[in-house]
């Protein structure tokens, strides 16, 4: 499948992704002909949490303080628990996602990755979902929260957990096409 063809495509993380939830979209994105970059505070490497302890270590294709979203199609967030606390509590992430969010660039978020997006404060009536211990953060911000696989507002797509990167990995595909 080629619908990514001429696509170039941000993932943007930091040290304690959830492993699964940045290698399978990759993968998925990378299988649909898109160009990937892994865009990340850090210079070369982020290393994965996996499950329950730390897992593989990612290489870093370009750092963020040189990342121009005006460089890209689209966005996509992975989850975890460390990487989108420690996102959202550096202006230069938000800064970043807010410049696809403003530019309506479509943007793939999952499990913990909204964090990000709440942090930017223009998630008010946007239609998501979450891991469910977050699903509070998101109604607080604005958001209409849903328990689905995956939930698509306008070139946003977000899902629950790694049990949803099938139904996830689709759907952002799907929209990173259009």
């Amino acid at each position: 499948m080629e619908s990514l063809k001429d696509k170039k495509i941000a993932i943007l993380s930091d040290m304690g992704f959830e492993q699964s939830e940045l290698l399978e979209p990759k993968k998925a994105l990378e299988e649909a002909g898109a160009l990937v970059h892994v865009i990340s505070e850090q210079e070369i490497k982020i290393k994965a949490w996996d499950k329950n302890d730390w897992g593989v270590e990612v290489d870093v294709d370009m750092d963020l303080y040189h990342a121009k979203a005006d460089d890209y199609d689209g966005l996509m967030i992975p989850g975890g628990v460390m990487n989108p606390d420690k996102m959202r509590a550096s202006q230069s992430y938000v800064d970043f996602v807010k410049e696809f969010i403003t530019a309506g660039k479509p943007i793939a978020s999952i499990c913990h990755g909204p964090q990000l997006l709440i942090e930017t404060g223009l998630v008010k009536g946007k239609n998501m979902t979450s891991f469910p211990s977050i699903k509070t953060d998101l109604i607080n911000a604005g958001a209409n929260w849903e328990d689905s696989e995956v939930v698509v507002d306008e070139g946003l797509v977000t899902s629950r957990s790694p049990k949803d990167l099938p139904a996830f990995n689709k759907k952002m595909i799907e929209e990173f096409s259009k």
